[in-house]
């Protein structure tokens, strides 16, 4: 499992489209337990604290990562969501409380053994794609439980499945995903991922573990890498951080940036 622990020591897949708490509705993230830490960036949970006065529309930028989520004031809804090469949003209605599980990259083929590119650019009834999963949520947790309390619940679940799973690492793939890290993204894939693997392979690996190409979850974690960077407005017009990650220029930077946030960088970091 050090190929997972590197990954998370490089990659921090954020979603900012919320503010941790607005009044209204609270945003939160909560750590994983040490056995499932390697898999799992986090848990979240997304709640209105009161009923809204119109339908709230819940951005989902990219970020690189497989999500499980259920409702937990009804948890039989509970679904999936795959690699997204664009922004995503759902309108949730007024009164709401999602749970979520994020999963690092690569980490839910390789706990579960299902091809990623089955679940990309969509969300989809968990059932569907893991009905014992989905019915471990509607039996096994309550409407009642603090979120405390379910991500103890979901740890203990993940971490049994993980102790009893004998996991096949493919070396010459978590290589090409670290050197995509460590580059931020910014890298030629066909010329600087040669790990032992032809192109054609390199995509095929990619889609099952990813859900998409290298170069298209490369383009992911370079925005991953302007979000993390945490600029304003007016830094990213005086220092051109865009530059860092290969944007040549002003325009091109918008384009890519609101094709997966869904707004402009300064509208985002206003």
């Amino acid at each position: 499992m050090e190929e997972l622990k590197a990954i998370k020591g490089y990659y921090r897949p954020i979603q900012p489209t919320v503010k941790v708490d607005n009044g209204d509705i609270v945003y939160r993230e909560v750590r994983p337990g040490k056995d499932v830490e390697n898999l799992i960036y986090c848990y979240w949970q997304l709640t209105a604290v009161k009923p809204l006065e119109k339908p709230f529309i819940y951005r989902v930028v990219s970020d690189g990562c497989i999500d499980i989520f259920f409702n937990h004031h009804q948890l039989d809804e509970n679904y999936i969501m795959g690699f997204c090469r664009k922004y995503t949003e759902f309108q949730i209605g007024k009164e709401f409380n999602y749970v979520g599980i994020r999963f690092l990259p690569a980490a839910f083929p390789l706990l579960f053994g299902l091809d990623a590119k089955r679940l990309s650019n969509q969300s989809q009834e968990l059932k569907a794609v893991l009905p014992k999963f989905s019915k471990w949520i509607e039996t096994n947790l309550s409407t009642d439980d603090s979120l405390d309390n379910v991500t103890f619940q979901i740890d203990n679940m993940l971490a049994e499945i993980i102790q009893n799973k004998d996991f096949e690492i493919d070396g010459r793939f978590f290589n090409s995903l670290k050197l995509i890290f460590q580059n931020k993204g910014l890298l030629d894939t066909e010329k600087d991922l040669m790990m032992g693997l032809s192109p054609r392979q390199l995509r095929r690996v990619f889609d099952f573990y990813i859900g998409t190409t290298p170069k298209a979850f490369s383009n992911v974690v370079r925005f991953q890498y302007i979000l993390n960077a945490k600029p304003s407005t007016q830094s990213l017009k005086e220092n051109k951080l865009y530059l860092d990650v290969g944007f040549f220029d002003q325009a091109h930077f918008i384009k890519n940036f609101k094709t997966f946030y869904g707004v402009t960088p300064s509208k985002a970091f206003q």
